[in-house]
């Protein structure tokens, strides 16, 4: 039987609040609480609760036939301790079913991948931590790097920390003829298997849903069922990756997202030849056709599928510069605070506001940005690293005197 891999990104990150110049120094509190619990419990009414309460309603119904995935960021994680216990614990009785897998990713959904290797490993060191205390001692065997972003490098570096598998982005000008409707591997590395997302078929719910302009709107799940019939029979494996959010939150309950899910089960059941399976589950069964060489960085975003959401002008690259100069300082503090906000000020929403990208993608990103403009983004996210850095200075200072 074919199988339907479905995984959701769940993540929101720590805003920051208005930082102004003259405030580095005095103010060493950084974090928009406001915004960060509002939004939190926003997206909790019209998203989290009532998508969690249909997938478990949906696991019961088809006795445990039906199977998902979550990538959930350490941000996140925090976010629902503080703000959003009910959200928790709804996940937790999810991951309870045992048709729920959970995967890794780095803690502060950081681009570190990219920059270092040390503080990679220590940031999915420090996610697998917190997966395991709040979800009963749960494991994933399966990784998701923040943004999907993936290269020959970081899969061989993904391998190295024991992981089976890894999830990316099926970017056209890497897979060219390929289906992304296959395992894969690593090039460099050729154990870990590498699932591919179809990103035509995940973007018709993602993105394109609700969009009457779409020359096939509405989507129903007799026409969804009809498209995944036409992928050829030797193509064993569809990966639907998709952000959470899409369920209520991007696309409004109004729309129908939510009664297109609670009805797909039962339509790809009756009216198809492949069922749902974990990520774990997809690498254990399926045979991998061949190796996926990328040898430059891939991503979900854009039209380019590459970096340059975040790291693709002055201003971002100057950001993330001075960010990662500061590690080695960090790692030596023994401050609680410090490693907090060095964690969350990783967090790769940050460099996404300061993209200065216009034309087919700017709207998308305007969409999720709190700033009036990608340069506001930069200065106020400069001016917390300031203060960020006379912290350590200070810090450095005292250890020094003592």
């Amino acid at each position: 039987m074919r199988t339907i891999c479905f995984y959701f990104q769940v993540h929101q990150p720590y805003r920051l609040k208005p930082y102004r110049f003259f405030e580095i120094g005095d103010d060493h509190n950084y974090w928009d609480d406001f915004s960060n619990k509002s939004i939190m419990r926003k997206v909790a009414e019209k998203c989290y609760i009532p998508m969690n309460n249909l997938l478990l309603e949906l696991i019961h119904r088809n006795n445990g036939a039906f199977k998902v995935s979550f990538s959930i960021s350490g941000t996140f994680l925090d976010q629902m301790q503080e703000y959003a216990p009910d959200v928790l614990e709804s996940f937790q009785k999810l991951v309870a079913t045992g048709h729920v897998e959970l995967l890794n990713e780095t803690y502060g959904h950081s681009l570190c991948a990219l920059k270092s290797e040390s503080e990679f490993k220590d940031m999915v060191h420090s996610h697998q931590q917190k997966i395991k205390e709040l979800f009963n001692g749960y494991t994933p065997k399966v990784f998701r790097n923040t943004e999907l972003i993936y290269s020959d490098t970081i899969g061989k570096m993904v391998y190295e920390m024991g992981y089976e598998g890894i999830l990316t982005e099926g970017a056209k000008h890497i897979l060219g003829w390929k289906s992304p409707n296959y395992v894969y591997v690593n090039s460099l590395e050729p154990k870990l298997k590498v699932l591919l997302k179809n990103f035509r078929l995940s973007d018709d719910i993602a993105f394109r849903f609700g969009e009457p302009k779409w020359s096939d709107y509405p989507l129903t799940t007799d026409k969804f069922v009809k498209w995944i019939n036409q992928i050829p029979q030797e193509e064993e494996v569809l990966n639907l990756f998709m952000d959470y959010e899409t369920f209520g939150e991007h696309q409004w309950a109004e729309t129908g997202i939510f009664d297109f899910m609670k009805h797909l089960p039962e339509a790809v059941f009756a009216g198809s030849d492949f069922g749902f399976s974990a990520p774990s589950e997809v690498i254990a069964q399926a045979s991998p056709v061949g190796m996926i060489h990328v040898p430059t960085p891939i991503s979900w975003a854009d039209e380019e599928r590459d970096l340059t959401a975040w790291l693709g002008n002055d201003l971002q690259d100057e950001a993330f510069d001075r960010l990662y100069e500061l590690e080695k300082r960090v790692k030596k503090s023994k401050n609680p605070d410090i490693h907090r906000d060095w964690n969350y000020l990783q967090t790769s929403d940050h460099f996404y506001y300061m993209c200065t990208k216009f034309f087919s993608d700017g709207d998308i990103h305007a969409y999720f940005s709190p700033y009036e403009s990608p340069y506001e983004a930069f200065i106020n996210y400069m001016n917390v690293l300031s203060d960020f850095m006379l912290r350590l200075k200070e810090e450095e200072q005292a250890s020094v005197a003592n």
